[in-house]
Formats: C-alpha cells, structure tokens, sequence
C-alpha cells in the first residue's frame, strides 16, 4: 500500500485474509462521528471524508456528532500531539483518527482517504504516527505572466494541495488583479477581483491551507510600468513606451527607487491588497531587479551603490509590513551576493532562497543560513517555456532542496510553478512535480524517481497500471526546440539553435510517438475523470513535435530539399493544432494572455508560407 507522504510511523498488522480478522469492514449503514472534543474543526474533515466514500464506494456514509453505536470512523482532537501531528488506528471494532490540532485532523483524513482508494472497505489493521519534518510546505503558482485560471480551478489547486498536506499556496500577481485605479494596466488582461480573493481564502481555510499573498513590489513591474499612467515610476525611462516583447518582460520590470512616489505607491497596492488575506504572512517579491541603477537612479548608485539602494527599500518594505503585524517574505537571489546584510532586516522577515537546476548546489542556501537568514528554500517544476514539464529535472531538483532546507534549518519550503513567456503548460501537468515536493519536504524518504512515478500514478490518477507518470515523463526527452528559442527568435533575439539538437530530432519524434501510442493504450486503464488529461498530453505532444519540425524546417543549415508546399502545410498543421490548444486552454483558464500566445503561433505560420517570399526580409538561417 502507497501513502505520500510516506509517514514517520507506520505498524501494519501482519498480512492475512478478510475471514481471519486483519480488516475492518465499512458497512454502508454505518457513521463518522466527530468527538466533542474538535469543536468546529470536525465537520469539514468529516465532509471529505464523506465524498471519498462515496467516490470509492458508491456509498457516503452519514455524518453525526457525539456517539453512536454504528461508529465506524470517529474523528477526535489531543491536544498532547503537536498541531500538524496525527494518528490514526484501524482496530477490529472502527477508525480512530486523532489530529494534535485543526490540521492534524485534516491530515488523520487525508492519509485515511489515501488508504480508501486502494483497500476499498474492507481497510487493512494498522497503526500511523505522523508528522512533518519541515512546518512550512507551501506551493507558488504564477498566475500573472500568461495564464490566470478560473475561480474553480484555482480551488481545485487548493483541493490537491490539502490532499498531500501542503499548508501554504501563494499566486504570483505583478498585474493580474483587479486594483482600483489600474485600469490601463488590466483593460486588456481578465484580472483576478477581490472577492475571487476572499473565496479562495475561506476554502484554503477549510482546508487547512494559508493563502499568502505575494504582490510584486519592486522588480517584475514590466506591464504596470509601461503604462502612461505609471510610467514615471519606471527605473529605465525609455524602455517604457516600448511595444511588448516576452524578453523585455523578463529582463526590465524594476520600479525607481529614487522617485519618492514610488515607495508610497507600493504601499498604497499592498494596503488595497493586504486585507482580503487571513495570513500572517506577505510575500514582496523583490527578485530580479536587474534595472536598479542603471537610469533614473543611477547617480544614487554611483554614490551609495545598488546593495544599498535594494536593501534599503527591501528594509522599508518590510518594516511597513512588520508595523501592520505581518511577516514580510522576499526572494532571496539578490542578497544572496551580499548575505550580512539580511542583519538590516526585521528578525522575522523570511528570505525565499530559490535554485531550480538537477544539480542544483546549496552555496546560496548555505551562506543566508551561516548569515542568520530565516530562509525557505523554493525549489521548481521545471515547467517554464516548456510545454510538459522535465520531471526528472523537477524531482532531483526538489529532492536536493528539501534536503538542504533540512541540513540549514530552514523553517519551510516553497515549491514554484512560473509562467515565463506566456505560461504554456497545461496547469495539470505540474502535479507529480507537486507531490513531489509533498513528499520531501514532509520525510526524508529514499524513493526513487520511478518509483514515485509509480506510487503517484497509482494514488493521483487512479492508474492501476502504475505507469502514467512515468509514461509522460518522457515527453520532455523529446522537446528540442523550446517556447522561449520560438519567442526569441520572433522578437529578434538569438536563440539556441544548436546543430546537435537538429541532428538529434528524428530520434525525439520517434520518442514522442512512442509515448504518444503508450498514452493511446493506458486511456481505458484510468479512471473516467482522469482521462481528459491524456487528451492535454497528446495535444502537447503534437505540438512539441510540430515545434521541432518547424525548427529544421526554418533554421537547418543541411536538410531535405525544401518546397513552399512543405511550408504551407506545417503552417496549417500548426494553426489545426492551436485550435486545438486554445480549447483546452479555455476549460480550466479566463483568456488571460492567450491572445499574446496566438501572436507568437500565427506569426510562425505566416512566415512558414512567405519561406519563398522574396519580401520576406528575415534571415533564412537565423
């Protein structure tokens, strides 16, 4: 039997069969009931567990509080077990799940439905002692850089998160949210409102996840300081009435932190933003400001230089925040290089320490940690510019940084999910990567990356086939020519066209219609509510592989001979394929950036037409 996270303490009876005695048998007829002692915690529990009977057995049985004498589960608070702490026990007459706390309870119930989907009603003796090793596991979703989803996925993000006990989910917001007197910044977009805000929040709260706000404070202010209305706040003062490139977004967002107004204007946004969250906590952001000093604060940096210019407002903000009784968050990549400087901020301030490669190293964790940060250490889904996500990169990478979060006494975990150049993957394709991260920062478990392919294929989507996860892994081995080399080149940039990866395409599409037959295959062995994302993984494999094709088509020095013909045809299999994509896209998304996504897809599709085009003045090699 499979449980991620995997739990401290785990005591099965020995295996024998039902008539001897080893399982406790759910009869429909029987009752959870919720023991005085939970107060109002016990009843949304005691409702998930409820749905899960009923998912599993076709039958939920019915809920009371009190006694009764047809308990089969009965849900109870100890106070003597830490707050985040369980036990539950199977015994020969009911369930006894037992949380420290709020959470505890929650997560009795969550390992109790983990058990469910694979034992049915006739559940196994046991006896579970759980815990987690690291307080804080928290996930972060960008829902600002391409995709913002729709109010019920989101909630359905929270209802998988809770599932494997993560207690924290930010969503990243530079200008997707609807603030009063913003107008020309999200007239074009499909924002976030408060009251979206204060729905996710009570349904985090049942769940026992902290929605931490995270607003971009200094850095990654590309779109707000663009605009006319706010333009004057920018850093670089010409890049601000420059037309939109995915590239530009990346590299020039910082505001002037020599303009007085602009640190009044931050507070006025996270004033408006701060009251719609129960957190304790707020997240400035404050990465990546790579345009501080070099424009209209650039006699400032020359004097006092750009450490003390971002430290200084960092400090600012983060003091402002204390003063309101929050506990400031900043990502860590730039005081990184100047770590003592982390003694200027309040004690409590959390220093977001990111990394994302396999191989990751833990010089920058290390060096906060013997400065005296307060650190989480945020690992990633690798699923950036891509459209599947590297899950092998994704597991080594979040391995080693749990395991550095442990050896550096971080005080939690942030798991990211960014949406560079448009945020193209299917939002589901995240979710082993997110258990994952579920599983390491809750125990230190030796699994294997096969093997929590297997287990997760198993407990997430119902594969008793235990392949799915490692099926799709493989998607990524064939994707040669990424979303951002297809942005860059657009937009002028040079991309990484390297010749090997050319030569080495037939071989991936190959790959990825081997995998693409084996998904064919796998489809009647899962459950009818996880078919559907077999559906988004073939239409990403279909894409990847017209990428590639493209790619030689348009920048191979040596090839086949070329025809317009050939070019006509990728051009309309591209635009066949994007319908196909944007269908997908509107079931779990609002529009969001779509309509920038489309500019980049339909621009390759002219160019693959005008190939011959003597007026087509662009280089025929890159």
């Amino acid at each position: 039997m499979y449980l991620i996270p995997q739990p401290q303490q785990m005591t099965p009876q020995p295996q024998q069969n039902s008539s001897a005695g080893s399982f406790f048998l759910l009869s429909y007829d029987q009752k959870i009931v919720i023991d005085p002692s939970c107060g109002s915690f016990g009843y949304p529990p005691a409702r998930l567990l409820q749905a899960e009977l009923r998912d599993v057995l076709g039958y939920g049985l019915a809920v009371t509080r009190g006694s009764s004498k047809k308990t089969a589960v009965r849900l109870s608070i100890d106070t003597q077990l830490g707050a985040q702490e369980y036990c539950l026990h199977v015994e020969k007459d009911g369930i006894q799940a037992v949380g420290g706390g709020k959470r505890g309870l929650l997560y009795a119930v969550q390992t109790l439905r983990q058990i469910l989907r694979q034992t049915g009603g006739m559940v196994p003796l046991l006896s579970i002692r759980d815990y987690p090793a690291i307080e804080n596991r928290g996930y972060y979703y960008d829902v600002t850089r391409g995709r913002i989803p729709t109010l019920d996925y989101l909630k359905r993000i929270a209802g998988q998160l809770a599932f494997y006990k993560i207690n924290q989910l930010q969503l990243y917001i530079e200008h997707s949210f609807l603030f009063e007197g913003c107008s020309e910044v999200w007239r074009d977009d499909t924002p976030l409102s408060a009251q979206d805000i204060l729905e996710l929040d009570a349904y985090c709260l049942e769940l026992g996840i902290e929605l931490v706000p995270s607003l971009s404070c200094f850095g990654h202010l590309y779109k707000v300081l663009r605009t006319r209305s706010f333009r004057h706040l920018c850093e670089l003062e010409q890049e601000a009435g420059e037309p939109f490139r995915f590239s530009d977004r990346m590299a020039h967002h910082t505001i002037a932190v020599s303009n007085p107004q602009s640190l009044e204007w931050i507070k006025g946004r996270i004033e408006a933003y701060l009251p719609l969250f129960t957190s304790k906590h707020f997240n400035i952001g404050a990465d990546e400001t790579f345009d501080l000093g070099k424009g209209r604060s650039r006699a400032r940096a020359e004097t006092e230089g750009t450490d003390r210019l971002y430290i200084d407002f960092v400090k600012q903000l983060c003091r402002f925040l204390v003063d309101k009784g929050k506990i400031p968050m900043f990502w860590g990549d730039i005081i990184c290089h100047f770590p003592q400087a982390v003694k200027e901020l309040a004690p409590e301030t959390i220093c977001l320490t990111w990394g994302y490669d396999a191989d990751q190293d833990d010089r920058a964790v290390k060096k906060l940690a013997q400065a005296g940060a307060v650190q989480y250490t945020c690992p990633g889904v690798s699923g950036w510019n891509q459209l599947v996500h590297s899950l092998d990169t994704a597991f080594e990478n979040i391995r080693r940084m749990c395991t550095y979060a442990r050896t550096y006494g971080a005080s939690g975990v942030l798991t990211t999910d960014w949406g560079d150049y448009g945020h193209i993957n299917h939002p589901d394709f995240g979710l082993p990567a997110m258990v994952y991260a579920a599983a390491f920062s809750w125990n230190d478990t030796g699994y294997s990356f096969d093997e929590s392919n297997r287990q997760i294929s198993r407990i997430t989507y119902g594969d008793r086939t235990e392949t799915f996860v490692g099926t799709v892994a493989r998607i990524s081995d064939g994707w040669r020519f990424q979303w951002g080399d297809l942005v860059k080149y657009k937009e002028g940039l040079e991309p990484d066209f390297a010749k090997e990866r050319l030569d080495g395409l037939d071989a991936s599409l190959a790959n990825l219609e081997a995998v693409k037959r084996k998904l064919y295959g796998l489809t009647p062995c899962l459950p009818k509510a996880a078919r559907p994302l077999t559906h988004a993984y073939l239409v990403a494999i279909q894409g990847i592989a017209l990428f590639g094709k493209i790619e030689r088509y348009l920048f191979a020095v040596t090839q086949p001979p070329q025809t317009a013909e050939t070019g006509c045809l990728l051009a309309s299999r591209l635009e066949e394929w994007f319908y196909y994509y944007k269908e997908l896209w509107r079931r779990d998304s609002r529009e969001s950036e779509l309509y920038r996504i489309q500019e980049v897809v339909f621009w390759y599709a002219d160019r693959l037409r005008s190939r011959f085009d003597p007026a087509d003045a662009r280089p025929q090699n890159g």
